[in-house]
């Protein structure tokens, strides 16, 4: 399908782009790779009536150690976080995860912030982030940023905690040097969305463990954290995966199909984590 009609901004850096999210409210959209956004479009899920092009940014674009985390800007692209030295040192996972994201098209043009304030549950990005207990940065054209942890940015399906006038314009990783870690995925084909995937990273006494696609949002697996805690082994923790969550019946598979992969998947992860 043809998108509605829209006006279209290319900002020339993140001072104008945050202007005129702020001049159009949740009228404009940030549209950075596009692989998000333009589909939705086309389908007229989105109809913004301003695009503002922020795809050209380089400020926004770097992966820094600031001490106990990662600065990774908004705009780094996919591939950069797949082969950067720092990420595969102190956040193995995110490195991995990121290298199951589409396919070489995508994750040379895909960005880290663009797929996060998407919120999509069955992208990668999401459930690394909260296996990692990691943050994103959002500013406002005043100035003025906050800090939202990974638990607070996804509020519904599709739907994040962003204000219409606010920019990711960082997200912050928790170093986690040396732990355990494990991404699993289960697709048809290599480029597809995961018909369920799992993020596990270790933390030294237990996991934290995240759902792709079980669920409206991206969502920890709290019951299999809460297992483990409580002295359960990797095979009892992962029967309790698909505890409290709501998949999708689709083409791809129906909920219990869902929640026997969920088990499955979590288990692997787990003891791919080192966890037994």
């Amino acid at each position: 399908m043809i998108p509605v009609a829209f006006d279209y901004v290319r900002a020339s850096s993140a001072d104008e782009a945050l202007g005129a999210l702020s001049e159009h409210g949740d009228e404009a959209k940030l549209m950075a790779g596009g692989h998000s956004l333009l589909p939705m479009m086309k389908l007229r899920l989105a109809y913004p009536s301003v695009i503002v092009d922020i795809g050209r940014l380089s400020d926004l674009s770097y992966i820094n150690d600031a001490g106990d985390h990662l600065a990774i800007g908004a705009l780094t692209r996919h591939r950069d976080i797949e082969i950067s030295d720092l990420v595969a040192e102190h956040a193995p996972l995110l490195a991995h995860a990121t290298s199951h994201v589409g396919d070489p098209q995508v994750r040379h043009r895909g960005t880290i912030g663009g797929s996060l304030a998407h919120a999509d549950a069955a992208a990668d990005h999401p459930s690394a982030l909260l296996a990692l207990d990691g943050s994103v940065v959002a500013r406002k054209a005043d100035g003025s940023e906050r800090v939202i942890a990974a638990g607070d940015l996804f509020a519904g399906f599709l739907e994040s905690s962003l204000d219409p006038t606010e920019m990711i314009t960082e997200v912050r990783i928790p170093k986690h040097t040396g732990l355990g870690w494990n991404f699993q995925k289960f697709n048809r084909r290599a480029q597809d969305w995961a018909i369920v995937g799992v993020s596990a990273q270790s933390t030294g006494d237990g996991a934290r463990v995240a759902l792709v696609n079980m669920h409206p949002t991206p969502v920890r697996a709290t019951a299999v954290e809460e297992a483990l805690a409580g002295g359960a082994g990797a095979v009892d923790a992962a029967a309790a995966a698909a505890e409290g969550m709501e998949p999708s019946s689709d083409l791809n598979a129906t909920v219990d199909y869902r929640k026997h992969l969920a088990r499955v998947l979590t288990r692997r992860a787990l003891e791919g984590a080192g966890i037994t």
